[in-house]
């Protein structure tokens, strides 16, 4: 195992592991198209991304009701996964990384708020599915993030302490779930969050600005 490196590493998915957000636009756009609005920028949407589908459609329609909105979540769900994967790629230097571990033979794993079924597809268009050691999604338990429960279940399914696993996430809600499991935490800075978020008050262990960061052993909590 390289020296810095945890005995485990799990991860949030997207904004973390994955840029997903140019699927998120091209799924607004669709919708858009077929209730005769205008579509949104990259820009617009990539900042609500991490705050899962309900966030994504009040920024792209929040003249609607909430209700309305609402309603929209499963065309949403489902127009998202007939073009999954179609333009979210990891993040540069993910691959490599992710190689890395496994060259190490330090275990990694998924712990996303993404439903379960369609973060499954994520990892079979990655070809990821075999070498993730667990994958938790949003609705694979009565709770999701920011409840430990998804962490605290996810090290149990690879057999390693919490204390011994480091959780890397986007979110105020991944560092949040990772200090309530007992696991150190990574916040991810080149992830998506809101302006008037401010990582410095998340209290994780470590903020890294760059995924090449991620490669340096010594820059991991200890």
């Amino acid at each position: 195992m390289t020296v810095g490196f945890p005995r485990g590493v799990l991860f949030d998915l997207d904004g973390t592991l994955v840029d997903s957000a140019p699927d998120f636009v091209a799924t607004i756009a669709l919708m858009a198209a077929r209730l005769g609005m205008p579509p949104v920028s990259l820009e617009q949407l990539r900042p609500h991304v991490s705050k899962g589908s309900r966030a994504m459609l009040k920024a792209s329609f929040p003249e609607f009701p909430e209700e309305e909105r609402e309603a929209l979540v499963p065309e949403f769900l489902s127009t998202y996964e007939g073009l999954l994967g179609d333009h979210a790629p990891p993040f540069e230097s993910i691959p490599e990384f992710l190689a890395a571990l496994d060259d190490a033979g330090v275990p990694w794993g998924i712990v996303t708020n993404k439903p379960e079924y369609l973060a499954v597809q994520v990892l079979d268009k990655l070809d990821w599915s075999e070498r993730s050691k667990v994958l938790i999604g949003g609705d694979t338990l009565p709770v999701k993030k920011p409840d430990p429960l998804p962490l605290i279940v996810a090290a149990e399914k690879m057999g390693i302490a919490p204390a011994d696993i480091v959780y890397v996430g986007d979110d105020l809600r991944d560092i949040q779930a990772a200090n309530a499991a007992g696991m150190r935490s990574v916040a991810a800075l080149w992830g998506y969050r809101l302006n008037d978020e401010n990582p410095d008050e998340w209290n994780a262990c470590v903020q890294m600005s760059d995924v090449t960061e991620l490669m340096d052993g010594t820059k991991w909590p200890q």
